[in-house]
């Protein structure tokens, strides 16, 4: 998908002259919209540890920890308990044995002189580890405020309003596979269960890799949001405020809860086929763990025949018996919800170009008195 970038233009590296204090080089520092345009074509290395990395990082950036986990919790406690130059000393004595090794990670990870660097805060570690690489001739930038400013930025910029239209629908209407349809028409998409890697009910982790934190998620989700053209439609599928185990970022739940909605109607057996086609493939057992978890909610009698039904392979009946559940927890969740509008959209469950394009009017249609002048 060929989408327009919010940021029309990169500030060149030669562009920015290094500082200097007592004769040593020290690399300048760019805002984090600078940062991020530079990011496009520049290799992003994260200096902070293994643990901080595997939480959450910006998307593409490339580990190489000035310390491991275990220095960076003896370097931080230092600093609590006894001061900045007992921890600085220790530092160093942490870092000087390693620093070939760091300028070899940094060559095997990043092959011209262009070089962008952040730690947590925009501090002394990736100030002092930019400072390593430009004594051996690499070009670095810091991100000013460092991690902390792009965590900032991407909150900031999900409550900027989007042309956002809900794809809406019963359990089974095929909305994932209509969004990635109008991603094959040119249509803009915001994927939350791909990001997620979550199907969004008590079956939505089959088959899907492990779900990233939700650090993590909104991160990816940052990245693509920065490839949205604000002034056109984004298509976005209706989901509850969590997927799995993440949440999505309240100012974006905010737009979702506000934004119009198209309601694919699709009739029970095309609804009961297509699910058949998605989950019938799993194994006995996984479907029977994923059944178990909605006990509680469903009813241990209903639970039972469900369970029942799997084991007998009658797997028509326990779709459409699971399908009643959903339905009636569809319908919980929208009387709770302050939508003003809601458009009904007749289909069958393959789409076609003519019903797409009906689609896409609908969807201009709904959001053209939101139109921007």
């Amino acid at each position: 998908m060929r989408l327009d970038r919010c940021y029309s233009y990169s500030l060149p590296f030669s562009a920015h002259r290094a500082k200097k204090s007592n004769n040593i080089a020290i690399p300048s520092s760019v805002p984090i919209d600078q940062f991020l345009e530079l990011a496009e074509t520049t290799p992003v290395l994260d200096v902070r540890s293994p643990a901080e990395f595997a939480q959450a990082h910006i998307p593409e950036a490339v580990n190489v920890p000035l310390f491991d986990d275990h220095e960076r919790a003896e370097v931080g406690t230092l600093y609590k308990q006894v001061g900045k130059d007992a921890a600085m000393k220790r530092g160093l004595e942490l870092v000087i044995p390693k620093l070939s090794e760091l300028v070899r990670q940094t060559r095997k990870q990043v092959a011209g002189p262009e070089v962008l660097v952040h730690c947590w805060r925009g501090g002394l570690r990736s100030e002092r580890f930019a400072m390593l690489l430009a004594a051996v001739g690499y070009r670095p930038i810091l991100l000013d405020g460092g991690y902390q400013a792009f965590r900032r930025e991407a909150h900031r910029q999900f409550a900027e309003p989007l042309r956002m239209v809900i794809l809406s629908g019963l359990t089974g209407s095929g909305k994932t596979a209509m969004l990635h349809e109008l991603v094959e028409r040119g249509e803009q998409i915001i994927d939350l269960e791909g990001l997620a890697c979550h199907r969004g009910s008590a079956f939505g982790a089959m088959g899907q890799p492990p779900q990233p934190t939700v650090e993590q998620f909104e991160n990816d989700l940052f990245a693509g949001w920065r490839e949205l053209d604000a002034d056109r439609t984004v298509w976005v599928e209706d989901e509850g405020k969590s997927i799995g185990r993440v949440f999505l970022p309240q100012p974006l739940w905010d737009q979702m809860t506000l934004a119009p909605a198209i309601f694919l109607d699709v009739d029970l057996p095309a609804r009961a086929e297509f699910l058949l086609g998605e989950y019938g493939q799993f194994d006995t057992s996984e479907l029977a763990e994923s059944i178990t978890k909605i006990r509680k909610r469903m009813g241990g009698e209903r639970c039972d025949t469900a369970l029942a039904m799997l084991e007998s392979n009658r797997m028509r009946e326990l779709t459409e018996l699971l399908l009643d559940y959903y339905d009636k927890s569809y319908y919980h969740a929208q009387e709770k919800r302050s939508r003003d509008r809601t458009e009904l959209f007749p289909m069958n469950q393959s789409a076609d170009h003519s019903s797409l394009d009906e689609l896409c009017d609908l969807g201009d249609s709904l959001l053209s008195p939101l139109s921007r002048s």
